[in-house]
């Protein structure tokens, strides 16, 4: 792993919190220059939080089982794949390695550092060019530092099995990071099961989806402990904040409740699926292991411009590649699904 990181970040000495240097409780806190008083009377708001989140990932090893150890709390998953690309990347020489159509947060983070972007398309039935990838592996280019494989992906909504994922990581030998911001609605297991036989292994989760705090911007990376010590070096000093720490360790406490409502989407992903598909406007309704539907109907423009009037939004896909006329429709409550499926069965060209 030393080997692909940067330099700079090889020999990067980390900023140093004044959190880092005292654990345990006080009674007189005057080591960071905050302010004594806590005017809107939020718990400890005056104070800056914990850098490492350590009652957060104590709390996700208990109920998700991640090991403590290996996992670095983010500003999103957004955070954590930019840091990925800061940590691996040289500006101008390195690339990463995407397989479109996917989330596109890859590409802009890949322009953002000055590093490029190779493509492997998927197959027009979404599934991985295997044949390309292994072909990238042969190569043994050490300029590509990174493959991002979103699994279940979006915007396709198919997952990968895990007999996949390991041909990925035995076939490229620098970083394979799979992006499982969806996995809690898929039934094909989790990469991180795989992280002990693969150290260039890197997984994703996030709390913005099952676990409903897309607001609270909590994303987890779970990896190596080596790249996760080179992580917490080099990310922000308290990327994190207070009321979203907090946020996900409630969150975690509501474990019953959260996988209770999984399960009822699950349930309406599966009615809307045959609903969507019996409609004349809707061409083929792709299967999902994620929380939402890829719709491919007669004519994507017209019928998304048709629900917005209607104030309706889901997402326009149709520019994608293999997505022509395809809407990414979310799996809501069901009266939210209800009214888009009514506004569908109204809607004539």
């Amino acid at each position: 792993m030393k080997e692909l990181l940067r330099n700079n970040i090889r020999n990067l000495v980390p900023y140093s919190c004044a959190r880092d240097e005292f654990s345990g409780d006080a009674d007189v806190y005057l080591d960071a220059n905050e302010n004594w008083r806590d005017f809107i009377h939020l718990d400890s708001i005056n104070r800056y939080p914990d850098p490492l989140c350590s009652a957060l990932r104590k709390k996700i090893e208990e109920v998700m089982l991640l090991p403590f150890e290996n996992t670095v709390i983010g500003n999103g998953s957004d955070e954590i794949i930019d840091n990925l690309v800061r940590m691996f990347c040289n500006p101008g020489k390195d690339s990463i390695v995407l397989f479109p159509p996917s989330y596109g947060a890859y590409k802009v983070f890949a322009d953002v550092n000055n590093v490029g972007a190779i493509e492997i398309p998927l197959l027009p039935n979404f599934d991985l060019d295997m044949a390309a990838i292994k072909k990238l592996g042969t190569e043994n280019d050490p300029t590509k530092k990174l493959l991002f494989c979103c699994s279940p992906n979006n915007p396709t909504g198919n997952a990968y099995s895990l007999d996949t994922i390991e041909e990925i990581c035995q076939s490229f030998k620098n970083i394979v990071v799979v992006d499982e911001a969806y996995v809690d609605f898929s039934d094909k297991g989790s990469a991180v099961s795989l992280l002990s036989q693969y150290p260039n292994l890197v997984v994703l989760r996030t709390f913005s989806k099952c676990w409903a705090l897309a607001g609270a911007r909590v994303g987890i990376l779970v990896a190596s402990s080596e790249i996760c010590q080179t992580m917490r070096a080099m990310k922000y000093p308290y990327n994190v904040g207070l009321p979203s720490q907090k946020a996900a360790f409630h969150a975690l406490c509501e474990a019953k409740a959260v996988r209770k409502e999984l399960q009822n989407i699950k349930r309406v992903r599966t009615l809307y699926r045959e609903k969507f598909q019996s409609l004349a406007c809707v061409t083929n309704v792709y299967p999902s292991d994620a929380n939402f539907l890829l719709v491919k109907t007669v004519d994507a423009n017209a019928i998304w411009h048709y629900l917005t009037k209607k104030k309706i939004i889901v997402r326009n896909r149709t520019n994608q590649r293999h997505c022509e006329n395809c809407l990414r429709i979310a799996i809501g409550s069901e009266e939210e699904c209800r009214k888009v499926y009514e506004a569908l069965a109204s809607w004539r060209k």
